[in-house]
């Protein structure tokens, strides 16, 4: 049976203002909305996708994070996911290392065709766990992907760089990071939330996949919100521009 497996992180919605703690030491989650992780809902869409074109049999979503993951990993069983795996680590996110050995892991035990993971969480930014998990399982990766084609043990995708578009071919199975064009994902219908109830979702630990922790680095050690925006001034004239923007430094 060939599979393709899901990275899936919870994260507060990206529709939520984030509010900082009083005492610095992180962001408020207490009662915030929280959601799947927009490029990892891309890389399920696309996941759904294949299987719905008969290129594989099944689809796991797997989410690392503490036992209230499991309402993002329910979503993906939604979605259209066939199981879900949560890997139960509690206090605060882990470090992309430890994400990508965690992958590795599960790779080796289902041998997937793809494991096909979104290019970054929106919490975080650090966009390294598709690149450390290819390395560690050996095998080729296509990052930032905004189109992807499977052809046989082969896959096309066209990557977003700086300069434009980049397309690559690379043997499967295979690592594969995308971007916000590649697809939208489906709207989820009331009777697919009532039929992800019944749909398995197992859970582990760390220690149970014999995955080491790898300690964060760099590691947060204060936050503090944006400086309040100043307020805005009209002028008349280009001279006054031009003055006010002397007076600023600006120019």
């Amino acid at each position: 049976m060939s599979t393709i497996l899901v990275g899936i992180k919870r994260v507060i919605d990206y529709s939520v203002r984030v509010r900082v703690k009083p005492d610095g030491s992180g962001v408020v989650t207490d009662g915030v909305k929280m959601s799947i992780n927009p490029f990892d809902e891309i890389a399920l869409e696309e996941a759904l996708r294949i299987k719905e074109r008969g290129i594989v049999n099944e689809v796991i979503a797997v989410g690392i994070g503490p036992a209230d993951a499991q309402q993002q990993l329910r979503s993906a069983l939604a979605m259209g996911a066939d199981r879900a795996v949560l890997v139960q680590v509690d206090g605060g996110a882990v470090a992309p290392l430890t994400a990508a050995r965690v992958f590795l892991k599960l790779a080796q035990k289902h041998q997937p065709l793809l494991v096909i993971l979104g290019k970054q969480a929106i919490d975080d930014d650090n966009g390294q766990t598709g690149q450390m998990l290819a390395a560690l399982w050996d095998r080729p990766q296509a990052t930032f992907a905004s189109k992807l084609e499977l052809d046989g043990n082969r896959a096309r995708v066209t990557r977003e760089v700086d300069t434009g578009l980049e397309s690559i071919e690379i043997d499967l199975p295979a690592v594969v990071t995308t971007d916000l064009r590649l697809n939208e994902p489906r709207y989820i219908k009331l009777p697919d939330i009532m039929k992800a109830k019944k749909k398995p979702l197992d859970t582990t630990t760390l220690a149970e996949l014999g995955v080491e922790a790898a300690a964060q680095s760099p590691r947060a050690v204060k936050f503090t919100p944006p400086p309040v925006r100043s307020r805005g001034i009209m002028v008349k004239t280009v001279d006054e521009l031009v003055g006010a923007l002397k007076q600023r430094g600006v120019i």
